[in-house]
């Protein structure tokens, strides 16, 4: 069986950056949104200036650069090729910690924690809070292999990721967070008792309130439940699509770059503490760098497919007890699907940490990275 690590240079060809641009120059626009909001979606003006950027003045070599620096990997599992960023600390003890993005995230996510995490003390931490980074793609997605075949959701994710994991000699003791599909991931992860895993953290739970938890609600609580009714009204038409038919739009997510990039910036634009403008906290190269993951890769219909996985593993059933390794949670407000502590505390059976944010949202990593390190250091100093 093939269990080698193996460096994984990214280099994209030139001829797949000139294919690019001679896309983006055909691109044939939509009309006009005929409302002045984004109640139908990403606007037009904000997509055509997103790829005027994309046009001139972005430089894809630079963040393939930075992955490269940031020691780009790849190893089979299960038969299937995981890419992963593989970041050591300087410091001899710090912890391994496994970051796990989600959909339409990518390893890239992670970005502005790298330095806060692997070298403390050079961002207001300790030396006890160093921590050596592992940052897979999730399978289709970035430089992940595609499954061709079914059966790559949550749960065989999770046993892919725990032995990485142990192939790169972190068996013994490590912790892991995640947020979005991540944070599925994650939990699974713990509900397995994986080896060597000493607890997690999430910065999103995939829950449902009970009937009497909705009867009781507090009025933040309540706002809580409003926010998910209105993610489930107007902003869950991805997910439902994906969840049911994804090869009806991977046909347009491999074909069309702008197909792509409104595709993925509507959830940004929607989910994100920005008030539907994303650029005002995510810089517009952050989220071309986001889409080039996507493209270059051809993992639109891949990753979409994720949510066709992930929705017949929850038919069959998720687990129902509570999570039973230690756990952080950190909420940021604009989450659209958010929990109180107390409703979090019937659902992990070792709550060591909750926090709320003043800002952020579903991306939160790139949306308050200072905040979310904090968290992370407050939740694993309890473990550790």
């Amino acid at each position: 069986m093939h269990t080698a690590i193996d460096a994984f240079p990214i280099h994209i060809p030139d001829a797949d950056l000139t294919d690019l641009a001679d896309r983006l120059a055909r691109t044939r626009w939509p009309d006009t949104e005929t409302v002045n909001d984004t109640s139908q979606g990403p606007q037009l003006a904000r997509i055509r200036a997103l790829v005027e950027r994309w046009q001139d003045g972005y430089d894809w070599r630079s963040t393939e650069a930075a992955l490269n620096e940031w020691g780009s990997s790849r190893t089979v599992i299960d038969g299937l090729g995981i890419h992963f960023l593989h970041i050591r600390s300087p410091e001899p003890n710090a912890t391994p910690l496994l970051l796990t993005h989600g959909w339409p995230g990518s390893v890239l996510e992670f970005r502005e924690l790298i330095g806060p995490l692997t070298q403390p003390q050079a961002h207001g931490g300790l030396a006890s809070d160093a921590f050596h980074l592992v940052i897979p793609a999730l399978p289709g997605f970035g430089f992940s292999d595609k499954p061709t075949e079914p059966g790559w959701g949550v749960g065989r994710t999770a046993q892919a990721f725990a032995e990485l994991m142990r192939r790169l000699g972190y068996g013994e003791r490590w912790v892991a967070q995640g947020g979005d599909w991540g944070a599925a991931v994650t939990s699974a992860m713990a509900h397995m008792r994986v080896p060597g895993l000493a607890g997690i953290h999430l910065n999103m739970v995939m829950f449902h309130p009970t009937e009497q938890e909705i009867a009781d609600a507090t009025p933040e609580e309540q706002r809580m439940l409003d926010d998910a009714a209105r993610y489930e009204k107007d902003y869950s038409g991805y997910m439902k699509l994906q969840c049911t038919r994804p090869q009806s739009v991977a046909f347009a997510l491999a074909d069309s770059p702008v197909g792509l990039a409104s595709w993925l910036y509507a959830l940004f634009q929607d989910v994100s503490d920005t008030d539907g403008q994303p650029e005002r906290t995510i810089a517009p190269d952050r989220l071309i760098d986001d889409v080039m993951m996507y493209w270059l890769t051809n993992t639109g219909p891949s990753s979409a497919r994720f949510y066709w996985e992930g929705a017949r593993e929850m038919a069959r059933g998720m687990p129902t007890a509570p999570l039973p390794l230690p756990a952080g949670i950190s909420m940021f407000p604009g989450e659209q699907m958010r929990l109180s502590e107390r409703w979090a505390a019937s659902r992990f059976a070792d709550l060591r940490f909750f926090g709320e944010a003043e800002r952020g949202g579903h991306f939160a990593a790139m949306e308050n990275p200072a905040t979310f390190v904090e968290h992370l250091r407050a939740t694993f100093r309890t473990m550790l």
